[in-house]
Protein backbone atom coordinates (compact mmCIF):
# COMPACT_ATOMS: atom_id res chain seq x y z
CA UNK A 1 0.00 0.00 0.00
CA UNK A 2 1.91 3.31 -1.42
CA UNK A 3 1.84 6.82 1.15
CA UNK A 4 -0.90 8.06 -1.06
CA UNK A 5 -3.01 5.65 -0.70
CA UNK A 6 -2.64 5.90 3.14
CA UNK A 7 -3.34 9.52 3.39
CA UNK A 8 -6.12 9.96 1.08
CA UNK A 9 -8.61 12.34 1.76
CA UNK A 10 -12.38 11.08 2.47
CA UNK A 11 -14.61 13.04 -0.59
CA UNK A 12 -15.42 16.75 -0.01
CA UNK A 13 -18.78 14.99 0.70
CA UNK A 14 -17.83 13.28 3.28
CA UNK A 15 -15.83 15.33 5.25
CA UNK A 16 -18.68 18.47 4.73
CA UNK A 17 -21.25 16.51 6.28
CA UNK A 18 -18.96 15.35 8.91
CA UNK A 19 -18.13 18.94 9.36
CA UNK A 20 -21.82 19.84 9.41
CA UNK A 21 -23.13 17.33 11.92
CA UNK A 22 -19.99 18.03 14.47
CA UNK A 23 -20.69 21.38 14.47
CA UNK A 24 -24.74 22.10 13.52
CA UNK A 25 -25.24 19.51 16.32
CA UNK A 26 -23.05 20.81 18.78
CA UNK A 27 -24.10 24.61 18.36
CA UNK A 28 -26.81 24.84 16.05
CA UNK A 29 -27.65 25.57 12.27
CA UNK A 30 -28.45 28.91 12.25
CA UNK A 31 -25.22 29.73 14.71
CA UNK A 32 -22.57 28.19 12.41
CA UNK A 33 -21.62 30.07 9.37
CA UNK A 34 -21.13 28.18 6.21
CA UNK A 35 -17.64 29.12 6.47
CA UNK A 36 -16.77 27.40 9.66
CA UNK A 37 -18.02 24.06 8.07
CA UNK A 38 -15.93 24.77 5.01
CA UNK A 39 -12.62 25.44 7.08
CA UNK A 40 -13.31 22.85 9.23
CA UNK A 41 -14.59 20.40 6.41
CA UNK A 42 -11.38 21.61 4.75
CA UNK A 43 -12.75 21.87 1.35
CA UNK A 44 -13.33 24.71 -1.17
CA UNK A 45 -16.32 27.03 -0.98
CA UNK A 46 -17.15 26.22 -4.17
CA UNK A 47 -17.44 22.20 -3.38
CA UNK A 48 -20.52 22.95 -0.83
CA UNK A 49 -22.36 24.81 -3.40
CA UNK A 50 -21.71 22.42 -6.29
CA UNK A 51 -22.77 19.22 -3.92
CA UNK A 52 -25.43 20.78 -1.74
CA UNK A 53 -26.18 23.74 -3.60
CA UNK A 54 -26.67 26.08 -0.53
CA UNK A 55 -26.81 25.97 3.47
CA UNK A 56 -30.00 24.81 3.35
CA UNK A 57 -28.88 21.91 1.36
CA UNK A 58 -26.52 20.86 3.46
CA UNK A 59 -28.88 21.25 6.62
CA UNK A 60 -31.20 19.04 4.66
CA UNK A 61 -28.59 16.27 4.50
CA UNK A 62 -26.74 16.46 7.88
CA UNK A 63 -31.00 16.03 8.79
CA UNK A 64 -31.06 13.14 6.88
CA UNK A 65 -27.78 11.43 7.71
CA UNK A 66 -29.36 11.88 11.34
CA UNK A 67 -31.93 10.31 10.48
CA UNK A 68 -30.63 7.44 9.11
CA UNK A 69 -28.38 7.02 11.94
CA UNK A 70 -31.06 7.21 14.52
CA UNK A 71 -33.60 4.68 12.24
CA UNK A 72 -30.55 2.15 12.44
CA UNK A 73 -29.80 2.36 15.80
CA UNK A 74 -33.17 1.96 17.13
CA UNK A 75 -34.11 -0.96 14.96
CA UNK A 76 -30.81 -2.58 15.99
CA UNK A 77 -31.48 -1.85 19.59
CA UNK A 78 -34.63 -3.30 19.29
CA UNK A 79 -33.58 -6.36 17.71
CA UNK A 80 -32.35 -8.09 20.94
CA UNK A 81 -35.60 -7.99 22.55
CA UNK A 82 -37.90 -10.88 21.74
CA UNK A 83 -41.27 -10.27 23.11
CA UNK A 84 -43.22 -8.01 21.51
CA UNK A 85 -44.43 -5.98 24.96
CA UNK A 86 -40.75 -5.18 25.54
CA UNK A 87 -40.00 -4.10 22.06
CA UNK A 88 -42.22 -1.47 22.50
CA UNK A 89 -40.61 -0.26 25.90
CA UNK A 90 -37.64 -1.14 24.10
CA UNK A 91 -37.68 2.24 22.27
CA UNK A 92 -36.73 4.01 25.80
CA UNK A 93 -33.79 1.82 26.19
CA UNK A 94 -32.05 2.46 23.07
CA UNK A 95 -32.79 6.51 23.71
CA UNK A 96 -30.71 6.03 27.17
CA UNK A 97 -28.02 4.76 25.44
CA UNK A 98 -27.83 8.48 23.75
CA UNK A 99 -28.91 10.92 26.58
CA UNK A 100 -27.38 9.63 28.93
CA UNK A 101 -24.69 10.40 27.28
CA UNK A 102 -22.29 13.79 28.33
CA UNK A 103 -22.44 14.67 24.52
CA UNK A 104 -26.09 14.50 24.29
CA UNK A 105 -27.60 18.29 23.59
CA UNK A 106 -30.95 17.70 22.82
CA UNK A 107 -32.46 16.11 19.48
CA UNK A 108 -30.94 17.40 16.24
CA UNK A 109 -34.63 17.42 15.01
CA UNK A 110 -36.50 19.68 17.40
CA UNK A 111 -33.32 22.11 17.40
CA UNK A 112 -33.29 21.93 13.33
CA UNK A 113 -36.96 22.73 13.47
CA UNK A 114 -37.02 25.62 15.92
CA UNK A 115 -34.47 27.34 14.08
CA UNK A 116 -36.06 26.70 10.65
CA UNK A 117 -39.07 28.56 8.87
CA UNK A 118 -42.25 26.31 8.47
CA UNK A 119 -41.78 24.52 5.53
CA UNK A 120 -39.36 23.92 3.22
CA UNK A 121 -36.76 20.83 3.30
CA UNK A 122 -35.66 21.46 6.68
CA UNK A 123 -38.79 20.65 8.21
CA UNK A 124 -39.55 18.44 5.55
CA UNK A 125 -37.01 16.18 7.15
CA UNK A 126 -38.14 16.95 10.26
CA UNK A 127 -42.00 15.89 9.79
CA UNK A 128 -40.42 13.10 7.72
CA UNK A 129 -38.19 11.62 10.95
CA UNK A 130 -41.21 12.39 13.46
CA UNK A 131 -43.78 10.41 11.29
CA UNK A 132 -40.94 7.66 11.21
CA UNK A 133 -41.18 7.29 14.89
CA UNK A 134 -44.76 7.80 15.30
CA UNK A 135 -45.02 5.13 12.61
CA UNK A 136 -42.45 2.87 14.98
CA UNK A 137 -44.26 3.37 17.67
CA UNK A 138 -47.52 2.12 16.26
CA UNK A 139 -46.41 -0.96 14.91
CA UNK A 140 -44.92 -1.86 17.77
CA UNK A 141 -48.17 -1.13 20.01
CA UNK A 142 -50.25 -3.66 17.66
CA UNK A 143 -47.67 -6.26 17.65
CA UNK A 144 -48.06 -6.19 21.29
CA UNK A 145 -51.81 -6.68 20.96
CA UNK A 146 -52.91 -2.78 21.92
CA UNK A 147 -56.26 -2.79 20.80
CA UNK A 148 -55.57 0.93 20.06
CA UNK A 149 -52.38 1.72 19.16
CA UNK A 150 -52.92 5.04 17.44
CA UNK A 151 -53.68 6.17 21.14
CA UNK A 152 -50.98 4.83 22.94
CA UNK A 153 -48.70 6.14 20.37
CA UNK A 154 -49.21 10.00 21.04
CA UNK A 155 -49.52 9.22 24.82
CA UNK A 156 -45.71 7.26 24.15
CA UNK A 157 -44.72 10.41 21.65
CA UNK A 158 -45.19 12.71 24.65
CA UNK A 159 -42.75 10.57 26.83
CA UNK A 160 -40.56 10.32 24.37
CA UNK A 161 -40.33 14.16 23.72
CA UNK A 162 -40.33 14.77 27.13
CA UNK A 163 -37.45 12.73 27.93
CA UNK A 164 -35.47 14.26 25.26
CA UNK A 165 -36.15 17.50 26.31
CA UNK A 166 -35.45 16.83 29.98
CA UNK A 167 -32.28 15.43 29.76
CA UNK A 168 -31.41 18.19 27.46
CA UNK A 169 -33.06 20.94 29.78
CA UNK A 170 -31.78 19.19 32.92
CA UNK A 171 -28.49 17.69 32.05
CA UNK A 172 -29.21 14.97 34.13
CA UNK A 173 -29.26 11.03 33.10
CA UNK A 174 -32.03 8.92 33.94
CA UNK A 175 -34.94 10.79 31.98
CA UNK A 176 -34.91 7.55 29.69
CA UNK A 177 -35.18 5.11 32.54
CA UNK A 178 -38.46 7.33 34.11
CA UNK A 179 -40.13 7.32 30.59
CA UNK A 180 -39.98 3.94 30.12
CA UNK A 181 -41.38 3.16 33.58
CA UNK A 182 -44.28 5.75 33.06
CA UNK A 183 -44.24 3.87 29.40
CA UNK A 184 -44.13 0.73 30.97
CA UNK A 185 -47.78 1.54 33.42
CA UNK A 186 -49.61 3.03 30.00
CA UNK A 187 -48.59 0.13 28.20
CA UNK A 188 -49.60 -2.31 30.70
CA UNK A 189 -53.11 -0.44 30.89
CA UNK A 190 -53.52 -0.42 27.38
CA UNK A 191 -53.22 -3.98 27.07
CA UNK A 192 -55.50 -4.25 29.88
CA UNK A 193 -57.96 -2.60 28.52
CA UNK A 194 -57.90 -5.27 25.90
CA UNK A 195 -58.62 -8.62 28.34
CA UNK A 196 -61.38 -6.35 29.56
CA UNK A 197 -63.13 -6.19 26.44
Amino acid sequence: MSAETLTKKPPARDRLLAAADELFYAEGVHTVGIDRVIERAGVAKASLYSTFGNKEGLVKAYLEGRHERRRARLLEGLARYADPRERLLGVFDVMADVIDQPTFRGCAFYNASAESPTGGPVQDVCDTTRAWTRGLFTELARDAGVPDPEALTEQLMLLYDGAMVGARMDRAPGKAAAARAVAEVLVDAAMSSSVRS
